[in-house]
C-alpha cells in the first residue's frame, strides 16, 4: 500500500469521526437525552478513533509511514 493510499484512509476516518461527532451533538439537541442515540454515535466515534490508532501503529510498525526527522 502506498503512502497516498495510506493519507486518503487516515483523511476519510477522520471525516467519519468528525461526522459522527456532529450527529452526536445533533442527537444530543434534538432528543435531550430521552434516546441512547447520542450515546451510540458517541461509541461509534470512540471505536473509530480506535481503530484509526492502531492503524497508525501498524503503518509505523510495518515501515509503511516513515518516520519524522
Amino acid at each position: 500500500m502506498s503512502l497516498t493510499v495510506y493519507r486518503i484512509i487516515v483523511v476519510a476516518f477522520l471525516f467519519i469521526i468528525l461526522s459522527s461527532l456532529a450527529s452526536a451533538l445533533f442527537y444530543l439537541v434534538k432528543d435531550k437525552g430521552k434516546s441512547d442515540r447520542t450515546v451510540q454515535a458517541l461509541t461509534v466515534r470512540i471505536s473509530l478513533s480506535l481503530v484509526l490508532f492502531l492503524l497508525l501503529m501498524a503503518g509505523h510498525y510495518f515501515g509503511i509511514l516513515p518516520p519524522r526527522p
